[in-house]
Order: C-alpha cells, then structure tokens, then sequence
C-alpha cells in the first residue's frame, strides 16, 4: 500500500512539467559531455529520457554554452524529444544565467557563487552594515535574473551545495547546518516579495547525514516563514556502484519517507543514464510510487521447502515478459516465501503470494487467503500467472 503523506507544496511550472503540489515525485539526471558537443548532449539526453527521466540538466559554464543549449533543444524538438524540459547549471556568472532563461525552461543557480566570488576559506569581517550591503547587491542582480525568468517563463532552482557555501555567509554562519539553510533563504525571501513562485529549492551534500539534517531544516525555516516550494532531493557526489546507491537510497529515502521531496537526482559516477533505474527503485521502495513490479522474498532458511532463489529468478523471469504486454503487472506485489511460518503473516499486504507448503507442495494466495493448496512445484509458478492473469 502506498501512503500519500508528502509536505505540502506549491506547483512549480517546468515547459509541460510540474514539479510540486500533488504531482507524482519527478526524476532527472544530468548530462556529462561538454555543452558545446552538440550531438553529444542530444544523444545522452534522448539515453536518459528513453531511461524514464522527466528533466534533463546540463552544464553552462559560460555563454556560448548557454547559447549553444538553444542548438541541443532544436535537435531533441526534431527527434520527438522536446516534451521534456532541459535546465542550465549556471554557477559564477549571473549573465549566464540570464541567457540562459530566455532558451530552457528551468535555470539552476548557486546561491554559494550568484553573486558571491568563488569561495577562498577565507575568514571575513562584516559589520552588520556592510553585511546588509552585501545583500542588496544580491537582492539587486537577482531581481534582474527574476524579470528575464518572468518575461520567459523560466522556473527557477535555487541549489545550494554545502562544498561551495560562500566565504560570507561561512565567516556569520560558520560551516553548519544553519549556514547552509541562510544561504538558500536569503534568495527565497527575495522570490517571495516579489511574487515570483516558479522556484524549486535544493540542499545538497555529500555527507548524508549533512544533507538530511539541513534539509529538514530548511523544511521548518520554510514553515515558520508561509513558504511552501518544492524540493529538489540528492546526495551530491555519492561515488559509483555499490556505494553511491547506499549513500543515496539512505539520504534520499530517508526524507522521502518523511513525505519531503518533490523531485529527486541519484548522482552517481557512471553514464547518467544509469541514474534513472535506481531513483525509480528508490521511490517504490521508500513507498513513494509504484514503478514496476514488487517483490516479496525471505531469505530461506533450514524449514524453505524448494530451491527459493531459483523459484525467485523464474518468477521475476516470467513478471517481466508478462508485464511487456499487460501493465496491470507492474502495480502488484508479489511474496515469495519459503514456508507457511513466517510466509503469510510476513506477505500480508502483497496482492499474491507463493508459499511453500510441505516438500514439493505450494500454497498460492490472493492477498491473506489462500486460494490454492499443496500445488506440485513444478507446476506452481504457472499457476500462480495463471492466477494474476484471470483476475484482470
């Protein structure tokens, strides 16, 4: 069973997208190749959307990147590809990030380096005037990048990465959650005066336990202020393989299972493509949203009465051709037990279930009841699709 228990947020518009409100938690990746390839971006942002994301980013170091975004739309527009949204990751130059807006439909800017210069480690003095003056330089550039966002329709994320806080707002904050938290509020105070809600909000680290902490933070810094934007949810640099998925499935759906999380990255040092697969997985497994077909399986132990981990390569083997062809299979949820003593108390909640009843016997199950007793084994894994199938 799925709980809808998400934080409430507002609708962000992103092109034919929305991220927010009560729309399904969207999944994106970012492409790697260099922004001035042309057909290289194409390619790796048709392989990630064909993977099932919903927004692709790209880098946008400078303007001839920006303006070169403009070429790599028409060319997924002219492959049937234009439907998804595209997104600048503008860092260090407002300007780009002004040209930027008038060709994609979303703009990421980096609250750490917008206006700020690149962070030294440096320790500085503010008095509290000249900290003031600070921000209406910022509260100044910004409200520009807002009136080109506005004319053109261009959502905005406000992204802040905790490796590249600003000198300034370390030097008051120190580096700390609450720090982090500054860095993003100031530009979203400015967005929520001048009326602009179009912005998706990202916290990131790469320590877990950074990235969840200053999330949450920031969901109640939100709160006590009225604001109700969409977040954007991930582990920046989580490594490759095995690592990068842990570390992304317990900051990400540690969060998600607090209902916070609008739209998700899984950053991870391989092809982007690779990303899509385990962000969905993530999200049916923090209980989010359905993607494919669930699996229910024990680990087998002296009382599993057949060959468990066999049965399971049959079962998903034959699921997956199945549900080719009828997509009623990717909404269920299938037990696979080894024996009745823990079996159907532990599959309750699946919709069936395959349950080893005595040495070369099968119990099937249509939710807790069972519906057919001491079946062969060789016969069981048909049956149990005969079951799903008649029951369209």
């Amino acid at each position: 069973m799925f709980f809808d228990m998400r934080r409430h947020t507002h609708e962000v518009k992103i092109g034919k997208l929305r991220i927010g409100g009560t729309n399904k938690v969207a999944v994106q990746s970012m492409t790697t190749c260099s922004t001035m390839d042309t057909e290289g971006c194409i390619e790796q942002c048709i392989r990630i959307i064909d993977a099932g994301a919903h927004l692709v980013r790209l880098t946008t170091q400078g303007t001839r990147e920006a303006e070169n975004l403009r070429n790599i739309k028409a060319g997924l527009i002219e492959r049937g590809y234009g439907d998804t949204p595209l997104c600048a990751d503008v860092h260090f130059n407002p300007n780009v990030a002004d040209v930027a807006a008038t060709i994609v439909e979303k703009v990421r800017i980096n609250p750490g380096n917008y206006v700020d210069p690149a962070r030294q480690f440096k320790e500085l003095e503010y008095t509290d005037e000249e900290y003031a003056q600070e921000l209406k330089r910022l509260d100044e550039r910004f409200c520009r990048f807002l009136n080109i966002c506005r004319e053109h329709n261009t959502a905005i994320r406000i992204g802040v990465n905790h490796g590249s806080l600003s000198d300034r707002i370390m030097s008051r904050y120190g580096d700390t959650p609450s720090g982090i938290v500054e860095s993003c509020m100031e530009f979203l105070r400015i967005c929520e005066r001048e009326k602009f809600p179009n912005v998706v909000v990202s916290i990131k680290a790469s320590n877990v336990k950074v990235m969840v902490e200053s999330v949450r933070l920031l969901c109640k810094e939100m709160e006590k202020e009225g604001m109700d934007f969409p977040l954007h949810l991930g582990v920046t640099e989580a490594g490759e393989g095995e690592d990068g998925r842990l570390k992304s499935a317990v900051g990400i759906g540690s969060l998600l299972i607090d209902g916070i999380g609008d739209t998700i990255r899984v950053s991870l040092s391989e092809e982007p493509e690779c990303e899509i697969p385990v962000a969905l997985g993530l999200l049916q497994a923090a209980g989010v949203q359905r993607t494919k077909t669930e699996f229910i399986s024990c680990p087998g132990c002296g009382r599993t009465l057949y060959d468990l981990q066999d049965t399971i390569r049959r079962i998903k083997s034959a699921v997956a051709e199945r549900a080719k062809h009828n997509p009623r299979y990717a909404t269920l949820k299938i037990g696979i037990m080894g024996c009745i003593v823990n079996g159907p108390g532990e599959m309750a909640d699946a919709d069936y279930g395959y349950v080893g009843a005595a040495r070369g016997k099968v119990s099937l199950y249509r939710g807790k009841e069972c519906v057919e007793k001491n079946i062969p084994e060789g016969e069981a894994v048909e049956r149990l699709l005969q079951l799903i199938d008649s029951e369209q």
